[in-house]
């Protein structure tokens, strides 16, 4: 299988339709190995980004005209093509991150659902037009014919993510989204994941010529330098940046937007540590099996989920002894793995080092030692209520297999820290009904500070639907209005226009009274 990804593999730039630039600037990595992979990378120069960009406007200006089943045609032949080449392309991803085969295959079949719920979503739109009918008679004033629509923004660039190869990259929910909003995209590989992005594109580049689209409707360049993300996004072509990555990277980048001579909105999906809060009742009748569970959350993907459950808010007393017993027993046993790549793995580790060297700071338990220093241990800690309102450095994610478990002697200090929290993409509260009914207060602060308010549910898991938000307030994301997961997502890339007294034949068919989806007032 290798030599068979190796000859699909050109490590170049998709510009205009065409591969393009030369493969000899870097290397993906495979992270279990602690080794390069014998694939060569071209890393993009001036040149390759600013025609990556014209082309995306010329593309753009065919592309916006499409309509919306065209365009639902092609979303649903990038997830045929991809399907069509499942195989090789999870083998690169599975080189690539070290991430186990059933998880990529699970991850490839989220994203052409992603790919799928848009084009169902352009088919039949969820939300009603709205039309308000001129009424010439009115008096003082006479009353103008005025229709809402929709037009999209024009090219995007997107960021591919670490930690989600597949959905949150080439082909993820932010290219889906942007295409399906009638924009065009250019796509900034991920270096630890480039053979992976090539291969996705290979399929991108087939199912956009048997739709016919615009060569520049789709573009990826790749690259190792922080250079080639900062300056395409400020090529004047593009007019919106998505983004899933770090707080620090994607800072940068957000500036960048807002100091452009044109702002232009960058979404961002910038970490959380997606805190628990257990209330007592449950704590009392379930602490074993609660903390069980949070091991197994915040075990998944070696704790680089951005939904892994990083915080546990809980009052002392026995029952969260019996939690802490069973949360040692369970991380004791665990085995060190590889991280994603080696910078991500040194980061956790110097974050639980400085952690563990903080004398308020107590360990309840770590995983087996690492066996190589590319690999990272499970860990748990515990600190005061008191201590971790003091302490900005323990209220900061840890990307990894890391809990931090804040003792409170009292109700209200659990309220206290909800009304502390920064913003988040998740929160559970674990309670029984009754008790739920008794801590009103509680959710009410916990969810002005989440996009997603979850109950007796782990976090790990984002279901791609209509109803899905999955952003918050910052530093989750950059704009706690938006989410970048399921059919609202697309709604970013697309700006309100309003149509007064356009003659019924040139305007767009979803405003036309023939138009079932049309509500009139």
């Amino acid at each position: 299988m290798t030599k068979t990804i190796k000859t699909q593999i050109s490590g170049k730039h998709y510009i205009q339709g065409e591969w393009t630039g030369e493969a000899a600037t870097f290397s993906s990595f495979n992270p279990v190995d602690n080794t390069p992979l014998d694939w060569q990378f071209a890393s993009a120069k001036n040149q390759d980004i600013t025609a990556a960009a014209k082309a995306a406007k010329r593309a753009f200006t065919q592309y916006r005209s499409t309509t919306p089943v065209q365009r639902a045609e092609f979303l649903e032949a990038i997830a045929d093509e991809i399907q069509a080449d499942i195989e090789v392309i999870t083998a690169a991803a599975h080189l690539e991150t070290g991430l186990p085969m059933a998880r990529l295959q699970g991850e490839t079949g989220r994203t052409c659902g992603q790919l799928r719920l848009f084009a169902s979503t352009l088919r039949a739109p969820l939300e009603p037009k709205l039309v308000d009918l001129a009424n010439p008679e009115r008096t003082p004033l006479p009353k103008a014919d005025t229709r809402l629509g929709q037009l999209p923004l024009g090219p995007v660039a997107v960021f591919g993510a670490s930690n989600f190869p597949l959905a949150f990259s080439t082909a993820g929910g932010d290219t889906a989204s942007a295409l399906a909003a009638g924009c065009t995209v250019i796509v900034k590989g991920h270096p630890a994941h480039a053979a992976t992005s090539e291969l996705v594109t290979r399929s991108i580049e087939t199912a956009s010529k048997r739709c016919n689209m615009p060569a520049g409707v789709f573009s990826l360049i790749q690259g190792n330098t922080p250079q080639v993300s900062t300056q395409l996004v400020n090529q004047s072509e593009i007019k919106a940046v998505g983004f899933t990555g770090s707080l620090k990277v994607g800072r940068i980048l957000a500036d960048l937007c807002a100091a452009r001579a044109e702002p232009i909105p960058f979404y961002g999906e910038l970490g959380s540590t997606n805190p628990q809060f257990l209330l007592p009742q449950i704590l009392s009748e379930q602490a074993e099996q609660l903390a069980s569970t949070q091991v197994q959350s915040m075990l998944m993907g070696h704790g680089q989920f951005c939904t892994s459950p990083g915080l546990i808010v809980a009052q002392t007393g026995e029952a969260l002894n019996r939690y802490i017993a069973t949360m040692t027993e369970d991380i004791s046993t665990l085995p060190a793995a590889a991280m994603l790549t080696p910078g991500i793995a040194s980061t956790y580790q110097a974050q639980v080092d400085a952690l563990l060297k903080d004398t308020q700071v107590n360990l309840i338990a770590q995983g087996q030692a690492a066996s190589a220093s590319h690999q990272t241990r499970p860990t748990a800690i515990r600190v005061s209520a008191s201590t971790y309102l003091a302490s900005k450095e323990l209220q900061q994610e840890v990307f990894g297999p890391c809990a931090i478990l804040v003792e409170c002697d009292t109700q209200e200090q659990m309220l206290q820290i909800a009304e502390e929290l920064e913003g988040q993409l998740t929160a559970t509260i674990h309670g029984n009904e009754s008790e739920l009914a008794r801590h009103r207060e509680l959710i009410e602060a916990v969810a002005y500070h989440v996009g997603r308010l979850i109950f007796n549910q782990m976090p790990t898991g984002v279901e791609v639907c209509h109803s899905m938000n999955h952003g918050g307030p910052y530093p989750a994301s950059t704009d706690s209005r938006s989410t970048s997961v399921g059919s609202q997502a697309m709604k970013r890339f697309e700006r309100p226009i309003c149509y007064q007294n356009m003659p019924e034949s040139i305007l767009p068919d979803e405003l036309k009274l023939t138009d079932p989806k049309v509500m009139t007032f």
